[in-house]
Parts: structure tokens; sequence; C-alpha cells
């Protein structure tokens, strides 16, 4: 099943109305590493409700819903009913959508990439949560009380969203982990313990060899593992074989997932540092100035200059 990317999502809930996709938009995101939008339920219902406009599908990014209403939840192989108030939380590994089963809808979402929610921006490592494995427990019914607390961080999250505070995605961070840790403190004790099967360990060594190529530091630092090759014969494993268990755990290819992390570097390199763009695209592994270029835009829409500005 293909991964519906976080356009493909604008392009569903601008629905038929006449609405671009770009107005949807919160206000300096494209000044920002990785995505995030928070949405109300009720207003998008109100002008989707005659538009089935979420297919079972999995998605690209992550999203954390409060649901008030009758609906049922497909995710995975599983079904289930709510009744009126819970908390989902998605991941890109998982199909999933839910069905309104009656008018009275309300509620918010918001939906984020993993560049957005880095471990270094938020202390988080979503990959390493319980609430987002494939074997977890991904839905809350809540009870009123527990429902008014998640409305009040969902408020919270709105009020910044529209704000001009300089530092706002940075609050906006906090209140989503506040989101996750409420669901993790709801799941059951045995889902906080799951043993890992051996697709699991060997995810875990990808992310960890990943990852121990970074922070880049200096100009003179240069990347050693850049290929899906190059991890596999790390791992002592085929490269077909890590491909197929990336695939199944997160739902990106090894490339994908390579160029993922490029790119959040590249992003923070050209932010945060004063380095020339050929000492960027050095410490990246691009042997020319023009395949960094051509890569950076392709992946983000915008050249490395644009970015930076």
């Amino acid at each position: 099943m293909k991964s519906k990317s976080i356009e493909e999502f604008y392009q569903e809930i601008s629905g038929d109305s006449g609405t671009e996709p770009n107005s949807l938009l919160p206000k300096d995101i494209q000044k920002e590493i990785g995505h995030f939008n928070v949405f109300s339920i009720k207003e998008l219902y109100e002008r989707l409700k005659e538009k089935s406009f979420m297919p079972y599908d999995r998605r690209a990014y992550y999203k954390i819903s409060l649901i008030r209403g009758k609906n049922r939840v497909e995710y995975a192989d599983r079904i289930i009913e709510i009744e009126e108030n819970a908390l989902l939380f998605a991941t890109p590994k998982i199909p999933y959508n839910y069905v309104p089963l009656d008018t009275q809808q309300s509620g918010h979402f918001c939906v984020f990439t993993a560049e957005f929610l880095t471990k270094d921006k938020s202390g988080i490592d979503l990959d390493k949560l319980p609430i987002f494995q494939t074997d977890g427990y991904p839905v809350f019914q809540l009870t009123e009380e527990e429902s008014t607390t998640i409305d009040l961080i969902f408020k919270k999250i709105h009020q910044e969203i529209n704000s001009d505070y300089v530092y706002k995605y940075d609050l906006i961070r906090n209140y989503v982990a506040e989101l996750i840790h409420f669901g993790q403190k709801l799941q059951p004790v045995t889902a906080l313990y799951s043993k890992h099967n051996s697709a699991a360990r060997v995810s875990s060594l990808f992310v960890e060899l990943l990852e121990r190529q970074f922070p880049i530091e200096s100009p003179r630092q240069r990347l050693e593992l850049k290929s899906a090759k190059d991890f596999a014969n790390r791992l002592a494993i085929h490269v077909n074989h890590l491909n197929k268990v990336l695939k199944e755990n997160t739902g990106k290819t090894t490339t994908e997932l390579i160029s993922d992390r490029l790119i959040h570097e590249a992003k923070i390199l050209l932010k945060e540092t004063d380095w020339n763009i050929s000492e960027i695209a050095y410490s990246l592994g691009f042997e020319e100035l023009a395949h960094f270029s051509n890569f950076f835009k392709k992946q983000t829409a915008l050249t490395p200059i644009a970015f930076r500005v």
C-alpha cells in the first residue's frame, strides 16, 4: 500500500469547495524543519460531510485525534467502535481510517511529520514509543474529564499556531509531547514492555547506524554510510532484506529513510550554521554541489539558497 503524502492530504481536505490547498497551511511553516498543522473536526466535517474524505490508507505522517461523536475506527486488522470520546494515535506504519456514525462530530486533530518532532527538538524518539508501534494500542476511550483535558491542550495549539510568537512551533512541540505522554500513560502495562522481534531488531540497528553519523559538527566531517548498500553491508544482510524489513516496519524504503535524514540535517546546517553550501554538500556526502542542489530541491521544492533565506 502506497503511503499518502502530506500534499495529498491537503488535496483531500480542500475538497470540492474551491479552497486552495495552500490556504490551509499554517503561517510561517515553510521556515520550519518538518511539517505541522491542527484542525477542528467539526469545521472540517461540516465542509466535507458529503464527501468520503478519509479512505483506508497508510499515510506518510503522524496524526493525533480527539474524536467526539460516534465513530468506527478501522486500524490495521482491528475495528473499534467509539461511542463518545476517544484519543487516536496514527503512525505512517499502519493503514487506518475512521468513519462517522452520527452527525454530532467534533474534536480536533493534528498532523505532523517525523522531522517536526525529532528527538533533538522534543526529547521524544517516535520510533521507540510503544504507542506508535505496529502492535501498540492506538485508540483510547476517554472519560469526560480526560476529554476536557485533551481538548484544552488542542485549544492551546490552535491559539499558538495563529499567533505571531517567534518560538510558537517550539511551544507547539511541547503540547504535542504532552498529548503523546497522555496517551502513553493510558497504555496497558504489557504494551510498554513488549519484546522486539528480529525484524524490529534490524530496524533498530539501522536507525542506530544512521543516527550515529549525526549531528554534523564540522565541514570536515563526512558521512561514511550513504546508500542502502552501505548500511546492508555494515549489518551483514542482503540489501533486499533490509528494504523489506524497513518497509514493513516504517512504511518507507532504506533510500527514503536515508534521504529524509539527509534533508533534515541539511535544513539544520542551512539554518543554523554559516557554512557555505559547498561545504554542507561535501559534509553530507555529495561529490558535486549540483547533485546536492538537485537532491534538496526534489525533496523540498526549494533550492538550498531559497531555504536558507
